[in-house]
C-alpha cells in the first residue's frame, strides 16, 4: 500500500511538472501561423510609451570563461502601464528570454501571423529573425523580466 501510494504521488508530481513546463512556454506563435520574417505583424511604435525599464543586473562576458568580447549578460525589469508600448526592435543580434511576471501582454511579431497573447508564467524567446513590438492589452501593469546578451557600447537596443 505505501509502495501504491509513493507512485501514485510520482504519478501526480509528474504530470504537474508537465503541465508547468507546457505552460510556460503556452505564449509563443502557433505553429501553423508562423511565417517568413516580415510576413507577419508589421512594425508599429516606435518610441516607448507608458514603459520603465530598470536594469536589475549585468555581467561583462568578455572576463567570462565565455570570452564573449563587447557583449553583457543583462538582466532587466520592465514595467507596462496598460496601454503602454514596447516599442518596435529586432532581435538578429540580440537573442532574449522573457518572463511574464505580471498581467497580459500582446506581441506583435514579424514573423507571426497573428498577434500573441503572453500570460504571467509564460516564457517568450526572441531569437534571430525576430522583429517585434509588445502591447500591454490588459487592464493592470505588467511586469516582464527580460534576459539579453547585449552589446556593450553602441548599441541601439534600448528595450
Amino acid at each position: 500500500m505505501v509502495a501504491h501510494s509513493h507512485l501514485l504521488r510520482a504519478g501526480l508530481l509528474g504530470v504537474s511538472l508537465l503541465t508547468a513546463s507546457s505552460a510556460a512556454f503556452a505564449g509563443s506563435c502557433p505553429a501553423d501561423k508562423v511565417v517568413a520574417d516580415g510576413q507577419g505583424q508589421k512594425s508599429g511604435a516606435t518610441a516607448p510609451k507608458d514603459v520603465t525599464d530598470v536594469v536589475l543586473g549585468s555581467i561583462d562576458l568578455a572576463a567570462q570563461p565565455a570570452s564573449i568580447p563587447d557583449r553583457q549578460f543583462r538582466m532587466r525589469r520592465l514595467a507596462i502601464k496598460p496601454g503602454g508600448v514596447v516599442p518596435w526592435h529586432s532581435h538578429d543580434d540580440r537573442p532574449a528570454l522573457i518572463y511574464v511576471a505580471v498581467g497580459q501582454v500582446t506581441e506583435y511579431a514579424s514573423n507571426c501571423a497573428m498577434p500573441i497573447v503572453h500570460n504571467p508564467g509564460e516564457v517568450a524567446e526572441e531569437v534571430k529573425g525576430t522583429s517585434h513590438w509588445w502591447q500591454n492589452t490588459g487592464k493592470t501593469t505588467a511586469v516582464l523580466i527580460s534576459a539579453d546578451l547585449l552589446h556593450q557600447q553602441g548599441d541601439a537596443h534600448i528595450m
